[in-house]
């Protein structure tokens, strides 16, 4: 099963008074790095928000935002906290003066800063009352995002699949006719050898059949590619059982495209011989595209 490293994925819940909204996006990156930007009252979490990740994603870059705003119902039975709200009045007053950044604040912006708001009975709010509670909501929050998540990533990886196994397909098709090529590597250098001696033949010399033939075994010996052939099969091979595994592939992908690669570059430089090169240099471009599909493979 393949997944995309390439998702979003959100989803929104209320509690304790707040609508909480989680915002995942996924991209591309060699290993799992997960960066989750929060309310710094939810730092606490992080720990166990990053492990809940990594049980959905196994390679990529996670940008996780995680913010929460007060309900309009908790709002009007809610007394404001002045001095809060005065001391980031001065703060912004002090950006401005002393730093020359222009801008105001809202009243939607004041009121979803920290401590601005008071329960009527000014008890500490829900969540540093019940920090096991937020803890639960969240994790249950970040399920559903990072459920969305691997939906679309599933969805994406499918197409990437199909893609590259078709060119697997071609490359298997290119393998067999380089196959059935191979064995006329020799016969060809042999016809072309005894042709350019007779055209340089003044018939003062006769040809020597023994060092002719021994010119074309030693030919034989250095352009033989049975070994590649058969190792190039069996990358192909790997590459096709990887597709219906439950694995993470991408990076087994990458190296089986790697060691392919230097197969038919082997095969390039033994082989001389036409058609054998031409389908060497389609095997690459094949190779490349695969490459390029395989680097959003998680």
């Amino acid at each position: 099963m393949s997944f995309s490293m390439t998702g979003y994925g959100q989803s929104a819940l209320q509690y304790g008074g707040y609508k909480v909204e989680i915002e995942i996006k996924s991209v591309n990156h060699r290993y799992c790095e997960v960066v989750l930007r929060m309310p710094r009252e939810w730092t606490c979490f992080e720990d166990v928000l990053r492990r809940t990740v990594q049980q959905y994603v196994k390679r990529g870059r996670v940008d996780i935002y995680m913010n929460k705003e007060a309900e309009l119902e908790h709002v009007a039975f809610a007394t404001l906290n002045h001095s809060a709200v005065k001391a980031y009045m001065q703060a912004v007053d002090i950006l401005h003066d002393q730093y020359g950044l222009e801008g105001k604040l809202t009243v939607r912006d004041i009121l979803s800063l920290p401590d601005v708001l008071h329960s009527p009975d000014h008890q500490p709010s829900a969540d540093e009352a019940d920090m096991e509670a937020w803890g639960e909501v969240l994790q249950e929050g970040l399920r559903k995002a990072l459920e969305n998540l691997k939906s679309m990533r599933f969805k994406e990886g499918l197409h990437l699949a199909q893609d590259v196994e078709q060119r697997l397909h071609r490359l298997q098709v290119l393998h067999d006719e380089m196959v059935a090529l191979a064995p006329h590597v020799v016969e060809e250098h042999r016809m072309r050898l005894r042709q350019r001696l007779t055209e340089l033949q003044d018939y003062s010399l006769s040809l020597d059949d023994h060092k002719l033939s021994m010119e074309i075994a030693l030919f034989a010996d250095r352009s033989n590619i049975d070994e590649e052939l058969i190792r190039m099969q069996s990358h192909l091979k790997q590459c096709k059982d990887l597709f219906l595994s439950g694995e993470s592939i991408g990076r087994k992908l990458d190296f089986l495209i790697q060691e392919m690669n230097r197969e038919i570059n082997t095969i390039g430089s033994k082989a001389n011989y036409l058609p054998l090169v031409n389908r060497v240099v389609e095997m690459k471009a094949e190779l490349e595209k695969i490459r390029e599909q395989a680097a959003n493979i998680e």
